[in-house]
């Protein structure tokens, strides 16, 4: 059984795939101050509520882009596993598809996987939108290279910015605005608006944008975990996969041989 570790900015998810279905997956906010103890004590705890013993995994892989964390989850797979993390990018587990970029190496790990699996799981050209810290743009040729893309502001960020830099608006939550109107009749209806509708027509003029310098039919794909939120109320994601980090990482795995 595989163990894959998705390190974003905000959260790390631990997930177990067995045969290339994901059987179960936990999230836990990220700190790279958390020892190898630390991570240890809270999964094995929720592996013994799956019933998954220490001795059932056979691999650890890990995409990381906080490379502070990366030295106590090599000893979390060391220490309790047996098993020597295989990191996306690196040695056996070395990216697969051709990265068009300027600096192939600056290119998020999180983002690569995304493409790799994105192209295993459809047709075609594809622009992969991810929703984390920060919301990115990834551009993925019909024959699987990674084109580039475009980072922005995650929502979340967005938000903080905003009611940490003024002196009386309230912290609101990341919903569909109450009203159906755009002209807000109080403060938490006009940020509601700016921020979620501001937010879906950014993404749709960036989309829209990518579409027309790409000039060939694309699919749009979403992940990450305000995509099933935005897919209610906007046309522009043609699939949203929630898993697709960690599909990547299984494909990466296999890559390997573990």
């Amino acid at each position: 059984m595989l163990l894959a570790v998705d390190v974003g900015n905000t959260n790390v998810v631990f997930a177990l795939i067995e045969d290339g279905a994901i059987r179960t997956r936990w999230r836990i906010a990220t700190d790279p101050r958390r020892t190898a103890d630390e991570y240890a004590v809270w999964l094995l705890q929720l592996m013994e509520i799956e019933t998954v013993g220490r001795e059932s995994i056979t691999a650890v892989i890990v995409s990381s882009v906080v490379p502070r964390a990366r030295h106590n989850l090599e000893v979390l797979g060391q220490k309790y596993f047996g098993q020597t993390p295989l990191f996306a990018g690196e040695g056996d587990a070395a990216w697969t598809l051709p990265i068009h970029v300027d600096e192939p190496r600056t290119l998020g790990a999180d983002r690569a996987v995304n493409a790799l699996a994105a192209h295993a799981g459809f047709a075609g050209d594809l622009i992969v939108v991810d929703f984390g810290t920060a919301t990115t743009f990834d551009v993925v040729s019909a024959d699987g290279a990674y084109q580039g893309g475009i980072i922005a502001p995650g929502i979340n960020l967005s938000l903080d910015a905003l009611v940490n830099n003024t002196a009386k608006l309230p912290r609101i939550a990341i919903e569909h605005p109450r009203t159906t109107s755009v002209t807000g009749r109080n403060t938490e209806d006009q940020m509601q608006i700016g921020v979620f509708w501001g937010y879906v027509s950014m993404m749709e003029g960036l989309i829209a944008r990518l579409k027309a310098e790409i000039g060939r039919p694309v699919q749009v794909i979403a992940t990450g975990g305000l995509a099933l939120l935005f897919q209610r109320h906007t046309q522009i994601f043609d699939a949203v996969d929630a898993d697709l980090t960690l599909k990547g990482l299984a494909i990466l795995a296999d890559q390997a041989g573990h």
